[in-house]
């Protein structure tokens, strides 16, 4: 079948393993100083390692085996070692159940919340209006000719950073466009034409804010493709969310 996969050019590549570390499925190694495919069909076509300082890596069409995704994350646990008391490869970093509260005797009480009032305007508390300059905020349904993208500060954001960043809106959405996605969940097949046409817009500048997941890289690696394609030649900043150690 033919399908997205990646390919490295040999001459570019130092060997770095920066792309190995993005590739949450394992289909890449370092092998005699170069990056290198290791199966075809552990190969997903997303782009999480494209983020690579050489440009050594494209995604590119060809005949390639259907991706399987069990057989590559197995594969990858085994030569890591990376398996559950069961003996499962527990599979992508980035959705890897991890808690960072220190454990004690018995859960915490849930607070308590503000009760819901009736949807008359009157009747609806503060904590429930919402606090955006714009919307729609999700990138699949923003119709890229809106008018309050002309010249704007486009913060296009990870839709996980909003529940993990608690002053998200005091120290990002200030004065910025919210645009919300998610490279690993979404159906991202049009994504680079979105987000080309968002950009045809001319904002005054795109902020990416990217959990530090591999599979978030892919993230950064539309919006810079996006602004090439688009001709726009706003300043990017990218901005990784670390989760804890």
């Amino acid at each position: 079948m033919e399908r997205p996969i990646i390919e490295i050019d040999e001459e570019k590549c130092d060997g770095c393993g920066q792309c190995v570390l993005d590739c949450a499925e394992g289909a890449l190694a370092v092998v005699d100083g170069k990056a290198r495919l290791i199966r075809d069909s552990y190969c997903d076509g997303l782009g999480a390692c494209l983020n690579c300082p050489r440009e050594a890596l494209r995604i590119v069409m060809r005949e390639a085996e259907a991706f399987d995704e069990k057989a590559a994350l197995a594969a990858k646990a085994a030569r890591e070692g990376q398996k559950d008391g069961q003996g499962v490869a527990r599979g992508c970093p980035g959705s890897l159940a991890r808690s960072f509260v220190a454990p004690s005797g018995a859960p915490a009480a849930a607070p308590g919340l503000t009760p819901l009032f009736s949807a008359a305007d009157n009747d609806i508390p503060d904590s429930l209006r919402a606090q955006t300059p714009s919307w729609p905020v999700q990138l699949r349904l923003l119709p890229p000719g809106a008018p309050f993208l002309r010249h704007a500060h486009i913060l296009l954001a990870a839709q996980c950073a909003g529940f993990v960043l608690p002053t998200l809106h005091d120290d990002w959405l200030q004065g910025r466009i919210p645009v919300i996605a998610c490279p690993k969940l979404d159906n991202t097949g049009d994504y680079p034409e979105r987000l080309a046409a968002l950009f045809a817009q001319g904002p005054a500048s795109v902020t990416v804010l990217r959990m530090s997941v591999p599979c978030c890289a892919a993230l950064e690696q539309l919006a810079r493709k996006a602004l090439e394609a688009s001709g726009c030649h706003a300043p990017l900043h990218s901005h990784v969310v670390r989760l804890p150690r």
